[in-house]
């Protein structure tokens, strides 16, 4: 998965506007406009597409955890340099305060079935020997798990196509 088709399933998950979405990089202390919000929102096929990088989605996911949490005192979370499906998978559950059983039980509304065990091997450290790499069919499956929760009404989900990639 495109870090910009997280972000665009994100927008449509929580049913964020341009200026919420503006909001939320604020929320971190990135300061960007509509046009470049619009840009990576766009399709891959499109001619004005930009690319999200990794650093960029950070911000925006760090954003999301001060939006829903609140901001902490101190100085911000740095944003990662480089992005992985854990480190977003990890960011959303602290964002929207999740427990295993919540995650395990938004996973299981697309169907998907995965153990207490094998979902904590995503939130382990790399060098621990039960690490596992979150790969792109958990994520997609989480995220539309988060949108059947918290956007379920169905003419609004036949709106969005959920292209495999």
């Amino acid at each position: 998965m495109t870090n910009n088709d997280i972000l665009r399933r994100l927008r449509y998950c929580f049913d964020l506007n341009d200026n919420k979405m503006i909001g939320i990089f604020a929320q971190a202390d990135l300061k960007v406009s509509r046009a470049e919000v619009s840009d990576w929102l766009k399709r891959d096929d499109d001619s004005a597409y930009r690319n999200l990088n990794d650093r960029t989605l950070a911000i925006f996911l760090n954003g999301f955890i001060n939006e829903k949490r609140g901001k902490r005192e101190g100085p911000q979370a740095e944003p990662e340099k480089r992005l992985n499906n854990n480190i977003i998978l990890k960011k959303l559950k602290i964002a929207l305060n999740l427990k295993a059983e919540d995650m395990l039980e938004i996973l299981g509304l697309t169907g998907f079935q995965l153990s207490k065990h094998e979902l904590s091997a995503f939130f382990r450290k790399a060098e621990h020997k039960h690490f596992r790499l979150c790969k792109d069919q958990v994520m997609r499956n989480f995220l539309h798990g988060l949108q059947l929760k918290y956007r379920p009404n169905p003419e609004q989900a036949a709106d969005f196509s959920w292209d495999e990639e």
